[in-house]
């Protein structure tokens, strides 16, 4: 047993014990970058995985909404047609037209040719209509002259329909998008901050917002599908903007696009647009608030005013009434 002990505290055995372990130190500082870059592979083949999966995921959604004609209609035969004979993409196409179909979430050719035939069309309702009333429901009132300037005036005014119809819907489709975009961001940030890339942050947002806002939340997997296919990150970003329209989104969309531009954290961007955006809100809940006094004034004294006078003044008069 002491020779044991003697055998173990010797020089040569602790030598060897620290040739041992200086081998061991050796042999491990080696290999752990192999089995870094193993793992570090490893966990980029699943990245590729999902990816793939979230890419197939992505379009069969799409593939199913296209078969529902959610996103893309085949125009119909009539009314292209009729565009086409009459040559009307020339004549009333604007340049931006595409471009308002798309924030008012009408995509395709379908759109196209339905808001080029209706501005060709809707005069003429207008006119044959005003014509109607005029000369056969009150064909007694004016005189002719008058009755063909009306119904002339009617047909301009048709003219511009299908334009204020689009604007009308540009602007309720901006005003549901910009209330649910500030929460948006919040969650896009607690994504990004969570480690998932902007792809899978996007889609996540896209599936979660779409109980506040479908809009928002098509918009979203609009640009997911292009994040994954887009050569540039800033192009789909772009199209993002474009679609939606609204100051604070394009302000948002040109800070990730710098963000990616300069190589700046995604996240801190996306920390400093999400506080813009809810202070946003909030200045214009405070605005409404601030303008209801005023919207108040007249309902006070038409319908409340009246009725206190009669609460305060009746039993007065009564009484006077009583004595006479």
């Amino acid at each position: 047993m002491m020779n044991s002990f003697m055998l173990l505290l010797s020089p040569q055995f602790l030598f060897m014990g620290l040739v041992a372990l200086a081998v061991f130190a050796t042999v491990l500082t080696v290999a752990m970058p192999v089995l870094s870059r193993e793992r570090a592979s490893g966990r980029m083949k699943v990245m590729a995985t999902e990816r793939d999966k979230m890419r197939a995921e992505r379009l069969a959604e799409l593939a199913a909404e296209k078969n529902r004609g959610k996103l893309r209609h085949q125009p119909k035969g009539y009314m292209q047609q009729i565009v086409d004979a009459l040559n009307l993409q020339k004549i009333f196409e604007p340049d931006d037209l595409r471009d308002k179909l798309k924030m008012a979430g009408l995509r395709g050719q379908t759109p196209v040719v339905a808001f080029l035939f209706f501005r060709l069309a809707m005069p003429i309702i207008m006119f044959v209509g005003a014509m109607f009333y005029l000369f056969v429901v009150r064909s007694q009132e004016m005189v002719p002259i008058i009755k063909i300037g009306i119904s002339l005036g009617a047909a301009y005014l048709g003219l511009f329909l299908p334009s204020v119809f689009l604007s009308n819907l540009i602007q309720r489709r901006q005003t549901v998008v910009g209330r649910a975009f500030p929460d948006a961001l919040d969650l896009l940030l607690i994504c990004v901050q969570a480690g998932m890339s902007v792809e899978a942050a996007f889609a996540k947002v896209s599936q979660e917002v779409s109980d506040q806002s479908i809009e928002l939340a098509e918009e979203l997997s609009l640009t997911t599908a292009e994040l994954s296919y887009l050569p540039e990150r800033r192009q789909a970003f772009e199209n993002l903007a474009k679609r939606i329209g609204l100051p604070a989104v394009k302000a948002t969309c040109t800070s990730l696009i710098q963000a990616e531009r300069y190589g700046t954290p995604v996240g801190q961007a996306l920390r400093v647009m999400a506080k813009e955006n809810r202070d946003i809100r909030m200045a214009e809940a405070e605005k409404k608030a601030a303008a209801l006094p005023p919207k108040l004034t007249v309902p006070m004294i038409v319908f409340f005013l009246p009725v206190l006078f009669v609460v305060i003044l009746g039993p007065a008069i009564v009484r006077v009434m009583r004595m006479e």
